[in-house]
């Protein structure tokens, strides 16, 4: 026959198990969404800087194509190389949950200037 224990001797025990490892559960979420935020904000930095990329090549203002496809608060460069147009994108992603400096992804893009188009502007 096995002893039962009494009822008083393990109370509050899930309550102190729970307040240990709810702030430990909380920073994994936030950690888990500041990632789902930069991987978003990379992806939206890498489609500005390859439309900004295949603007120039044609001849367009790249730096205003690459304005409108990406991410606020973005940074966009267009360099030329001889026929090769290299677009930079680069923009901050905030981190959640507190006033740590935010990240910064880089998206970035090149094209060959098409033969016959305008000379390329950046």
């Amino acid at each position: 026959m096995t002893g039962r224990r009494p009822a008083g001797r393990d109370r509050g025990s899930f309550t102190a198990e729970m307040a240990a490892g709810l702030p430990a559960l909380l920073l994994l979420l936030l950690a888990g969404l500041t990632a789902v935020n930069a991987v978003s904000t990379k992806a939206a930095c890498l489609d500005a800087a390859r439309e900004a990329a295949l603007a120039a090549a044609r001849g367009a203002d790249g730096t205003l194509a690459g304005s409108r496809h990406a991410p606020p608060n973005a940074e966009v460069v267009v360099v030329l190389e001889g026929d090769m147009i290299r677009a930079t994108v680069r923009a901050p992603v905030r981190v959640l949950g507190g006033n740590l400096p935010a990240v910064t992804v880089v998206g970035v893009a090149v094209a060959a200037a098409e033969p016959g188009a305008p000379e390329p502007q950046p």
